[in-house]
C-alpha cells in the first residue's frame, strides 16, 4: 500500500540532499579552475569521489540490508556534511599535493555520502510506492526526473553561491541545508527497508542475467555522458569566450531539462502488462537512436573543428539533442532495474546496479579531462560515441526473463 508519509519524506530530504551535492561540484570545479587547475587536475579531484561510489552503492545496498534505509539516510548526510566541511579548511597558499589530496578526500566523503542516500531513497521508493499497476514506473520516473532537476538547480545555486559569497561561505550555506534534510529523517518509519541480506559475498555478486546486462549497460551510458560533461563541457565553453556564470547556468538549465524530460516519460512510452515487455523493446530503440544521434555531432564537431567559427553554438544545440535521448534511457534503465528486482533484496540489487553507474562515471571522469587536453571537445565526443556502442550491444541483450 502506498504510504504518503514516508514517500515525501523521502523525496524532499533526498531532493534537498541533491542540491547541495550538484552545488558542491560546481563550487569546486569554479573555484578550482579560477585558481588555475588544468583540465586534467580538474578531473583528478573528482576521482575519488566517483570511485567511492563504485564500493559504497556495491556493498551499501548489504549494510542496508543490516541496519534499515533510516539508518542508511542519516549516514549519508552526516557524512556529506563532514566532507562538505573538510573543504572550509583548505588553503590557497597549500603546497600543490596537498591540495589535490586533501579536495579528492573531501570529495570521496561526499561520493560515499551521495550514493548511500540514493541507494536507500530508490530502493525506498519501491517498498513504499505499493503494487499498483504502473504505479512503480510511475514514481520512479517522477522521482528520478525530479532528482535531476535538483542537481541542476544545485549546479546554478553553486555557481552563484561561489560568485558572491565566496568558497567558504559557500559550503557553510550548504550545511545548513543538510541539517534541515538530516531533520526530517526523524519523522521517517524507523524499520522502513530492513531485510533479509545476503549471506555471503557469492550472493551478492550473484545477480540476474538481467540484472548483470543491464548494470553493464548502465557503465557505459553514463560514462558516454560524463566523458564530455563533466570536465571537457565546462573547460570548452569557457575557452570558447563564456564567463563562469554562464557556463554553470548553462549546465544548470541542461541539468533541470533533463530532469523535465525524465519525469515526463510515463506519458509517452507505452507500457505493457507485464511490466516489462514493452518497456525492455522502448530500452533498446532509444539508445538506437541515441548512438546515432552521437555519431551525427561527432562527424559536425570535427568537421567544425577545422572551421572553428561557431564550434560552441553547435556544441550546445547538439548537447541539448543528446540531452533529451539521454534522458529518456536514463529514466528506462531506473525502471528497468527496480522492475528486474528482488523485493527481498531491493538495497543489494539497486546497490549493484548503481556501483556500476559509479564505474561508467568514474571513467567517463577519468576521460573527459584526459580527452579534452589531448583531442579537445571532439576526442570527448568521440568518447562518448564508442560508449554508447558498448552500451547498444548490453542492452539489445536484455530479455523478460529474469533467470
Amino acid at each position: 500500500m502506498f504510504n504518503l508519509k514516508n514517500f515525501l519524506i523521502i523525496t524532499n530530504s533526498y531532493l534537498i540532499f541533491t542540491l547541495t551535492d550538484g552545488a558542491i561540484r560546481m563550487i569546486v570545479l569554479l573555484h578550482f579552475f579560477h585558481l588555475g587547475f588544468s583540465p586534467f587536475l580538474l578531473a583528478i579531484l573528482f576521482l575519488l569521489y566517483e570511485f567511492m561510489g563504485i564500493i559504497t552503492n556495491f556493498f551499501g545496498g548489504w549494510v542496508a540490508s543490516f541496519l534499515g534505509i533510516k539508518r542508511m539516510l542519516n549516514v549519508g548526510i552526516l557524512l556529506q556534511i563532514l566532507g562538505i566541511y573538510l573543504l572550509s579548511f583548505y588553503s590557497p597558499s597549500w603546497d600543490l599535493y596537498l591540495s589535490v589530496i586533501w579536495i579528492m578526500f573531501a570529495q570521496g566523503l561526499c561520493g560515499v555520502a551521495k550514493d548511500i542516500t540514493k541507494t536507500s531513497s530508490k530502493s525506498a521508493i519501491k517498498i513504499v510506492s505499493g503494487k499498483g499497476e504502473g504505479i512503480l514506473f510511475k514514481w520512479v520516473s517522477w522521482f528520478t526526473g525530479l532528482k535531476n532537476t535538483t542537481k541542476g538547480l544545485g549546479f546554478f545555486i553553486g555557481g552563484i553561491l561561489v560568485e558572491t559569497i565566496g568558497f567558504k561561505f559557500s559550503i557553510f550555506t550548504l550545511i545548513v541545508f543538510l541539517t534541515i534534510c538530516f531533520i526530517l529523517l526523524f519523522f521517517l518509519q524507523k524499520d522502513l527497508g530492513n531485510l533479509t541480506p545476503s549471506k555471503n559475498l557469492k550472493d551478492l555478486f550473484s545477480k540476474s542475467r538481467n540484472i548483470n546486462i543491464l548494470s553493464i549497460a548502465r557503465v557505459f551510458l553514463f560514462g558516454s555522458r560524463d566523458i564530455w560533461f563533466v570536465v571537457g563541457l565546462p573547460v570548452f565553453l569557457y575557452s570558447s569566450g563564456w564567463s563562469f556564470w554562464q557556463v554553470g547556468s548553462f549546465l544548470a538549465l541542461w541539468t533541470i531539462g533533463y530532469g523535465i524530460v525524465q519525469s515526463s516519460i510515463p506519458a509517452f512510452i507505452k507500457r505493457s502488462k507485464d511490466g516489462l515487455s514493452l518497456e525492455i523493446l522502448s530500452s533498446k530503440y532509444w539508445v538506437i537512436l541515441l548512438a546515432f544521434i552521437q555519431l551525427i555531432i561527432l562527424i559536425i564537431s570535427i568537421i567544425f573543428d577545422f572551421k572553428t567559427l561557431g564550434l560552441d553554438t553547435f556544441i550546445v544545440i547538439g548537447l541539448l539533442v543528446f540531452g533529451v535521448l539521454f534522458a529518456i534511457n536514463s529514466a528506462l534503465h531506473s525502471y528497468l532495474i527496480l522492475a528486474y528486482s528482488s523485493e527481498n533484496n531491493i538495497t543489494e540489487d539497486v546497490g549493484f546496479y548503481y556501483s556500476a553507474n559509479a564505474l561508467g562515471r568514474f571513467f567517463g571522469t577519468l576521460l573527459s579531462g584526459l580527452l579534452f587536453q589531448i583531442f579537445g571537445i571532439s576526442g570527448c565526443i568521440a568518447g562518448s560515441f564508442v560508449f554508447l556502442i558498448f552500451c547498444l550491444v548490453s542492452t539489445l541483450n536484455l530479455s523478460i526473463k529474469n533467470k
